[in-house]
């Protein structure tokens, strides 16, 4: 079922990694997947173009269908796989209302950690603007109070839309990986620190654990301080 499956994928990206947990919650394990590097541009390579005219990953394909955008793919994936591996989308009309909520909110979260964490690990120190990375980090603290008090909200051992794992926690997860990957404390936001612990545990997220997050993680401590 899986094999007819391809996966163009790059480390360290939240979208890809999306992708990956979806299809392992999906038990569709066996798909055909190439890891791509972003450093040497092969995004940009003839292989994706054939797939994805904007030269962006994941690239992915199901037989002749091809669907590209990160939460399109997640969508696709439940919709025609629903009655395999985990169900995602609640029945509860609460709990699948505020399931759409939290994966609508994501990209934004997703915005908020990137604009400091892309500016302040790829910029040099010496040309960074001081007004730029105040600007970001208090947004970033902005948005992680805001996820924080969902989570007190929703009570111990929930995930984001309520007591099961749903499309939210694929899609939002990985942005909270990349915080911990950086060095966010668990200490100054315990709600995302349980929920990441909990998490990452989970087999889907194990299997799909990007290489960018195994070596040379002990320097990465740009948002210790946040």
């Amino acid at each position: 079922m899986a094999k007819d499956m391809t996966l163009l994928w790059g480390t360290g990206s939240v979208p890809c990694w999306r992708v990956m947990i979806m299809l392992e919650e999906k038990r569709l394990q066996g798909y055909d997947k190439k890891l791509l590097s972003f450093e040497k541009m092969e995004y940009k390579s003839q292989e994706v173009l054939d797939i994805n005219p904007r030269g962006q990953l994941p690239s992915f394909k199901h037989g002749n269908i091809i669907v590209n955008e990160s939460y399109g793919i997640c969508f696709y994936l439940e919709s025609q796989f629903k009655n395999q591996g985990t169900k995602l989308i609640p029945d509860d009309t609460d709990q699948q209302a505020l399931m759409y909520q939290r994966m609508f909110e994501g990209p934004t979260f997703y915005d908020k950690v990137g604009a400091v964490v892309y500016y302040e690990y790829y910029v040099p120190e010496g040309e960074r603007h001081d007004s730029a990375v105040k600007r970001n980090r208090e947004a970033l603290v902005t948005e992680l109070n805001l996820w924080e008090g969902y989570l007190q909200k929703l009570g111990a051992g929930s995930y984001l839309a309520g007591p099961s794992f749903t499309l939210a926690d694929v899609v939002v997860f990985p942005v909270v990986g990349i915080l911990f990957g950086f060095g966010l404390s668990a200490e100054r936001y315990p709600k995302l620190g349980e929920y990441h612990a909990r998490v990452k545990e989970r087999p889907s997220v194990k299997a799909s654990w990007p290489p960018y997050f195994v070596e040379g993680q002990e320097d990465w401590d740009t948002l210790k301080d946040i």
